[in-house]
């Protein structure tokens, strides 16, 4: 494997402001649910970090689960389009207060398929919690009601994104110089 640096461009979010930006999503979420009994859903893989960071900033009893979803060709970086889910939920959400918690929020369409999968499950509320959101490539209308940052039109890696399943454990995000490295489309 080679190292992470021969791709990187540039650090576009370091460790610190990650983790600070994380302990005032933490903050605000737990004012928000407050007297609440909160579930957390992770999206896998990418999510799995910024989950784990999360629930140490969520001052008020939360319970988690995962999904996992499949919405990318083999080997691509684009959405296809067509949503699969791979791994489904093990706790029923019917009536519970539900917020999904995800890595990146790109065109829009993986998420409009989830959120319209668990609102037929009729949780009491759900609430969309990502660290990224690549807004200028949104191709579907999705609420996102917790944003960590918004962020450029580039192709990210770390901290729980994979550059071809490597380089999840970097505390930082970084973008991928395309000099070096060409993602396949």
């Amino acid at each position: 494997m080679r190292d992470y640096r021969e791709f990187l461009k540039e650090t576009l979010i370091d460790e610190d402001t990650l983790q600070e930006r994380i302990a005032a999503l933490g903050a605000e979420i737990s004012r928000e649910y407050q007297g609440k009994s909160l579930h957390l859903i992770c999206i896998l893989r990418g999510g799995v970090m910024f989950l784990t960071d999360l629930m140490r900033q969520i001052s008020i009893p939360h319970t988690i689960d995962f999904m996992a979803i499949s919405s990318y060709g083999a080997g691509s970086r684009r959405s296809s389009g067509q949503v699969r889910l791979t791994m489904d939920l093990k706790d029923d959400i019917g009536g519970r207060d539900v917020l999904l918690v995800e890595d990146i929020v790109d065109s829009g369409y993986t998420l409009s398929s989830i959120l319209e999968l668990l609102t037929l499950r009729k949780p009491a509320s759900l609430k969309v919690c990502t660290l990224l959101d690549k807004a200028e490539r949104r191709e579907v209308d999705v609420p996102i009601d917790y944003c960590g940052f918004v962020i450029p039109n580039a192709f990210v890696f770390g901290y729980g994104l994979d550059l071809d399943e490597y380089y999840r454990d970097l505390p930082f995000i970084g973008i991928v110089n395309p000099e070096r490295f060409q993602p396949p489309e």
